[in-house]
Parts: C-alpha cells; structure tokens; sequence
C-alpha cells in the first residue's frame, strides 16, 4: 500500500464505530496536537491474529493513565474493537494501530480535564521495518539526544510526545544513510534506538540495558523469555558506551521491528551470527504459531 496514509480506502474504527477512511479526522483545536496528550499501541497480526493483543491493549490503558486519562472503553471492549479492524481490512498479516487522545472540548490551554477522551483503531499492511536489514544487519548512528531521566518524563507511557526526540534522531540518522539511531540515557549509559530495544552478545551470552527509563518493550520481553527457554544466560543490566566495542553481535526488538540484525553502531561493527539468527527465526516461528 502506497500514497498518503490520509487517502486510502478502508474503514477505521473510531469512538465506538467503524467509519470510512478519509473521513476519520478531528478538529484543528484537539488538545493532542498542541500539547501531546496521546498514547497509542503498534502491533501486528499474523496469519489472522494479533500477537500478543491482550497485552497490548492493557498497556494502552496504562499508558493513559500514567498521563493522567481513563480510557473510556475496557480491555474486552478494545479487544472487540481492534478485531473487528482486522476483520474489515481483510488482511491476514497486519500492522494494528490502536490510539487514545483528549480531543476538542471546553479547554484550549495546557489543562484539559474537560475534554473527551477519544479513541481509534486502524490496520494496514507493513512489511519489514527496516528493508533489507533482516538479512545484511541495520546501519545505526548514535544520537544527540538522550533518554531523560524518570524524574522528568513518565517513561514508561507509550505515549507521544516522548517520541519527539526520536522523530528527530530518525531523520538525523537517515540523513546519513543510515536506518535508525541508538540512544544513550541521561547518565550516559546504553538505552534504545528510537522505537526499539536493544541487546548484544558477548561469548554466548546477551546483554541487553535495564529499562529504568525506557519502555520495557513486549517484544523485548517476548524475546528474553525465548532466550532464557534455551538456557542461554541474559544480563539485564546498564551498559556503558566503551563496552560497545567489545560486544560480538547485536540485535533490536519490538513490534515493528521484531528481530532485525545490527551490523554497526556508528563506527562498531558487528556479525550477524548464529545466536541473532537463531533468535530471529524463533521469533518468527512463534509468532506464526
């Protein structure tokens, strides 16, 4: 599917029922666009079904919370809703966007108490996040900006506007050729690229960084499982920069990226080996499952 995602054919579930595609708008005056008060959920569907759907939902609703919205709608009924997305799309393999916001209402200000939270639901077909890097490892510069501390931001909101600075370090890295852009935390340890987790292998072990100030990513949980169900040791731990040069291979993890290969951070060169392979085409398996 190519175009303006503005002008498609389709219908997209929004506040309760299903609507025609180019006509899912809200107003100029929605609180959410001019002062971020959004979260939203990125998953996919394989073979029919959304992985992990459930927890996806529930971190929706969390996600609101932790920036001060209810949802009005439960988990069973935004289950029902993202279903009834996927069945309309007609597609099989999917990428499902679920998101709640404070809309147009009686505030115009940074408060907004007395505007309706409102909520959508659209799918559309995506294919690998990162092109061709699944099979010759994504080209990664490091970024400007860090990851704030915890005093400053809700981290663990999937909510929008922690991912200005991620929008931005995007651009600077595809500015140099490259897919995506590391990250550091504001202590200077390891953190993320800008919508996926990372980890790394050193003499058959992974390492990937405690996410104190990120999102723990259900992709990035899915995955430490799957390594710990092969009895291969996982460090959840901080990771400072000058250890990046002694790390054999790495990986990034989340819902649109899934597994896809690392082969540099800037001037780190790493293999695409056996273990990120492994894990790759377990996670692919599984989800297909």
């Amino acid at each position: 599917m190519a175009g303006s995602y503005a002008d498609r054919d389709g219908q997209i579930w929004m506040d309760g029922q299903m609507i025609e595609w180019r006509e899912a708008n809200v107003h100029l005056l929605t609180h959410a666009m001019h002062y971020a008060s959004s979260v939203f959920e990125g998953e996919r569907a394989y073979n029919g079904k959304i992985f992990e759907s459930r927890k996806h939902s529930e971190r929706l609703v969390q996600s609101a919370k932790l920036i001060d919205f209810e949802i009005p709608y439960t988990i069973d009924e935004i289950e029902a809703a993202k279903q009834q997305v996927l069945a309309a799309s007609g597609l099989q393999d999917a990428y499902v966007r679920a998101i709640a916001w404070r809309g147009a209402g009686e505030d115009m200000g940074v408060a907004s108490a007395k505007n309706p939270v409102r909520l959508a639901i659209a799918a559309w077909e995506w294919g690998a996040y990162y092109g061709d890097a699944k099979m010759k490892g994504a080209k990664l510069d490091i970024s400007q900006w860090k990851r704030p501390s915890p005093e400053t931001i809700p981290c663990h909101a999937k909510a929008a506007g922690l991912y200005m600075i991620c929008t931005m370090s995007k651009h600077a890295a595809e500015a140099k050729g490259c897919s995506d852009a590391m990250m550091f935390d504001y202590r200077g340890y390891v953190a993320e690229a800008t919508g996926a987790n990372i980890f790394f292998v050193k003499d058959g072990e992974v390492h990937t960084p405690d996410p104190d100030c990120f999102l723990n990513g259900i992709t990035r949980q899915t995955v430490i499982g799957m390594l710990r169900d092969k009895q291969i040791k996982v460090h959840e731990r901080h990771i400072m920069a000058e250890e990046l040069e002694g790390f054999e291979q790495c990986w990034l993890t989340g819902t649109a990226a899934e597994v896809t290969p690392v082969g540099s951070i800037a001037d780190y060169n790493f293999e695409v080996g056996a273990l990120t392979r492994d894990i790759a085409e377990s996670y692919e398996k599984l989800v297909r499952a």
